[in-house]
């Protein structure tokens, strides 16, 4: 089973790659559910860490309904990613309706060609998850990032195992949020392929004061702990 370490920083991408994890998503502010990593940390983790490396595109937090200006900066980030070696894009956008927006998502796609495309978290926000399936099926993703629309994956294990039998083996779905030693093989026994985790371990820096100084780092032993039990 494959794992994915979602990873905020670099020291989370080598507690990842030295952690034995097969694939990291890399982002930033993972606070607000992720946003697109700056080039620097894109490159440094590129040049640095041996392992596959798809890149989170999404160039703000809020909702996933973008501007065309917002689209066309999403593209360039993609393109940049495919220029410096990225193995993936996680990516997608939704209509005002909180529907898949089509037509937008086939755009990235297109930048994203040569790179597996994973549709993220926005679809734990669709209105008709499985309309929503039906058109990311006719898109033709790599894979699908989800919740099962619930907070934890383990609380949306029912969709997510729909979801799974509707995807028809074309489109990889793979659950995330809240992925823990503790839960993690009923998702292996359930016949996932793989699971998307962050493994934080909260950690407040010398000197702060305030909640906003809190770091989130990927604990290197829990990660351990999951690819052990997987393995």
């Amino acid at each position: 089973m494959i794992v994915e370490i979602c990873a905020s920083n670099f020291e989370s991408a080598v507690a990842a790659w030295q952690g034995g994890a097969d694939r990291i998503e890399l982002c930033t502010k993972l606070s607000v559910g992720g946003v697109t990593p700056p080039k620097d940390l894109i490159d440094k983790v590129i040049s640095e860490i041996n392992i596959p490396v798809h890149v989170l595109v999404r160039p703000r937090a809020g909702n996933f309904c973008f501007s065309e200006t917002e689209i066309s900066d999403m593209i360039h980030s993609i393109r940049y990613c495919r220029d410096s070696g990225c193995a993936g894009i996680v990516s997608g956008v939704l209509t005002a309706e909180n529907e898949i927006d089509i037509n937008n998502t086939a755009r990235l796609m297109e930048a994203a060609e040569g790179m597996k495309f994973t549709f993220h978290r926005a679809f734990d926000v669709c209105a008709k998850p499985i309309s929503a399936i039906n058109d990311l099926l006719k898109l033709g993703v790599d894979r699908l990032l989800t919740s099962g629309q619930q907070p934890k994956a383990i609380d949306g294990i029912e969709l997510l195992i729909r979801l799974h039998e509707l995807s028809q083996h074309k489109i990889e779905i793979m659950p995330g949020a809240g992925i823990s030693p503790a839960n993690v093989l009923v998702f292996k026994e359930a016949g996932f392929k793989s699971v998307h985790l962050s493994a934080i371990n909260k950690t407040k820096p010398a000197g702060s004061l305030f909640e906003n100084g809190v770091e989130g780092v990927s604990d290197l032993n829990t990660i351990k702990e999951i690819v052990n039990l997987l393995r």
